[in-house]
């Protein structure tokens, strides 16, 4: 959704913790735009009795540096209930990327150490969980800002590990996006597996070499992003 800046609170918690709420966990994913590997997904739950002064850090995870990110999400998982999940390339190119990023964020909810009670989501609707969908809760909701730190330093880990399969584009960098080196590679080499099909600049470097594929019923090539 592009960058949005302001200062994490806790204003939805406390308002779910009077409602009695115990476990509210906020939930956040990473990965949507880039051109390959998976969409990540994390769930973090602040417990109000484990409150630390690096809460007052977080933010949404693009407006921090990957120092700033590794150190809070460390933090996190040391201190507070917190997981991550994924979804692949195959399955974004299966399922689209909304459904995907959905199924990445139930596969991190179910991995969380304790079952929420209640969801803070950024700008995403799960229906069979008592949930708010809260446009640009990355930036406004401090749960749902923890949890897109937990998701963005998990994703870019991944495709640090990808990075010596595929060197040639750059993904220990770009992490997948479109960056200029990034769509060069591209256009030079073609996709390589971890590539994401539905993506059109993938899909153009694939008919630019004589291969179609087709989509599923229903779905429409994905734009791509250089960052977000």
């Amino acid at each position: 959704m592009g960058v949005f800046s302001a200062v994490p609170s806790l204003n939805a918690e406390i308002a779910a913790w009077r409602r009695g709420f115990r476990h509210v966990a906020g939930v956040d994913e990473a990965g949507r735009g880039p051109l390959a590997g998976p969409v990540v997904a994390g769930a973090v739950i602040l417990e109000p009795s484990r409150a630390a002064m690096w809460w007052a850090e977080l933010r949404d995870s693009k407006m921090l540096d990957a120092a700033a990110r590794e150190r809070l999400a460390t933090e996190i998982h040391a201190s507070m209930p917190a997981a991550a999940g994924a979804a692949s390339h195959e399955e974004i190119d299966e399922l689209g990327l909304i459904d995907a990023t959905k199924l990445a964020m139930r596969r991190a909810i179910a991995a969380l150490p304790r079952r929420p009670d209640m969801l803070l989501i950024d700008a995403v609707s799960l229906p069979e969980h008592r949930h708010r969908a809260i446009i640009h809760g990355d930036a406004l909701v401090a749960s749902i800002a923890a949890a897109s730190i937990v998701a963005k330093v998990e994703r870019d880990a991944i495709m640090s590990r990808y990075h010596p399969e595929y060197p040639a584009y750059g993904f220990d960098q770009n992490r997948g996006y479109a960056t200029p080196d990034h769509k060069r590679a591209l256009d030079e080499h073609g996709p390589c597996p971890i590539h994401r099909r539905l993506f059109a600049p993938v899909r153009a470097a694939l008919e630019a070499r004589g291969i179609t594929v087709p989509l599923r019923a229903g779905l429409t090539p994905e734009p791509a992003l250089a960052l977000g």
